[in-house]
């Protein structure tokens, strides 16, 4: 029996959106696309049926339903897997840290409702633990309650001395919408400076303490214009994140800290972008005593390309001795080049500028703690190789002060295993 053109009519479905709802873990926009469920296009009831079966097939979920609500074409999932997880080992490479092994652990409803997850890195002069538990949704639908723990060692080749810091926090985070976020986070740090070499900065042998233990204040903000499916490439986009620190609350080592981070995206082509950036943060004491090196920011490598790690600021006996202030703005060209290669590749020329500067004691004068500006320009490439994202630089400092140390060459990547 054939149908008429009336029923045939009646029988053809149009939605303007599809919709998924019940998926905890896999991407709602995976789901959509791995059957081929997409508006504006007309199915027939048979259709929608093959499509819930094809969905089943995956062998991820123990339901699948597609129902029509008006003009929008709902799926609705059971997951399988409401637990999953991973362990992995990897292999990285940052010119901050240079080679070190890590190993991960993470697992979604590690507890009812809550995200768990523990990173280990090490080499010769880092070690670092960090662990976290995260639940959404704890008050209203908007107020996630978070908690966060770690601890890090660290005595690079270039210091004169190490430091140690054991962090706990418990934090709120509150998302009024996709584009924002917002932190406030009450920890307890404790932290030292110790193995001075006895023949580097008197500021530095002046600064060395066992450990100084307190509660700290953090507040942040995150926003950003960027989403999955546009970068700002074809449209101007941005970001921005605040982080203010309030350390070592109810002692006399009281300090502000203060951080900035933007980025901006303006498209020229539809393969050619300006990104403009900035860096920038302060420390200042809130009580009776000096900031410390273990407070202070240092930059270079990766975040001043030309410089590195710790390679410019304030230096007594050749020692860095870090900046409570430090500013790094950046200005790079980058040009899609997967119309070329016909893989994943993005090349950049780019021009940095800032410094480091300011100490609160500078032994009487005789550390030189001004405002120098230094400048760089280089090349940026990065690509993949497999799953592996690689990032390239070649740098020059253009504009630097005696006792600065540069790196002209900088890789960033990361193997998993």
């Amino acid at each position: 029996m054939s149908l008429t053109p009336a029923a045939f009519a009646q029988s053809v479905r149009t939605f303007e959106r599809v919709e998924v709802r019940g998926a905890e873990f896999i991407p709602e926009q995976d789901i959509k696309d791995t059957c081929g469920a997409v508006p504006n296009v007309p199915y027939l009831e048979l259709e929608l049926r093959a499509i819930e079966e094809c969905l089943m097939s995956t062998g991820v979920f123990e339901s699948v339903a597609l129902v029509p609500e008006g003009d929008t074409l709902v799926i609705e999932v059971e997951e399988l897997n409401t637990r999953p997880g991973r362990i992995e080992g990897s292999i990285a490479y940052a010119s901050d840290d240079g080679l070190i092994a890590g190993l991960f652990f993470e697992r979604y409803n590690l507890f009812p409702d809550t995200y768990g997850s523990a990173r280990v890195e090490v080499n010769e002069d880092v070690n670092r633990v960090l662990g976290q538990l995260y639940r959404v949704d704890v008050f209203g639908d908007s107020i996630d309650l978070g908690f966060k723990a770690g601890w890090e060692d660290t005595s690079y080749d270039d210091h004169a001395f190490s430091q140690e810091t054991y962090q706990a926090e418990a934090y709120l985070a509150w998302t009024p919408n996709e584009a924002t976020r917002f932190e406030a986070g009450l920890g307890y740090r404790d932290h030292r400076l110790y193995d001075v070499a006895p023949a580097t900065s008197a500021l530095l042998l002046k600064e060395r303490t066992s450990g100084i233990e307190a509660p700290y204040l953090r507040l942040g903000l995150e926003h950003s214009s960027m989403t999955a499916e546009d970068t700002g490439w074809s449209s101007m986009e941005y970001s921005v994140g605040l982080d203010h620190y309030f350390w070592n609350l109810g002692t006399s080592d009281r300090l502000s800290d203060f951080r900035l981070e933007t980025r901006s995206y303006v498209p020229l082509s539809s393969r050619m972008r300006l990104v403009f950036g900035l860096d920038a943060g302060t420390v200042s004491s809130l009580g009776s005593n000096p900031s410390r090196a273990v407070d202070r920011f240092a930059s270079g490598a990766n975040g001043f390309r030309g410089f590195a790690p710790r390679g410019i600021g304030p230096r007594d006996q050749g020692a860095a001795l870090g900046g409570q202030n430090y500013l790094v703005s950046t200005i790079e060209l980058q040009r899609n080049l997967e119309d070329i290669f016909e893989a994943p590749l993005i090349g950049g020329l780019f021009w940095q500028t800032g410094g480091v500067w300011d100490l609160d004691d500078t032994l009487g004068g005789s550390i030189d703690d001004s405002f120098h500006k230094r400048s760089s320009v280089g090349v940026s490439v990065s690509f993949e190789v497999g799953k592996t994202p690689v990032s390239v630089f070649v740098a020059v400092p253009v504009e630097k002060e005696p006792g600065d140390k540069e790196q002209l060459f900088g890789l960033s990547l990361t193997t998993n295993f």
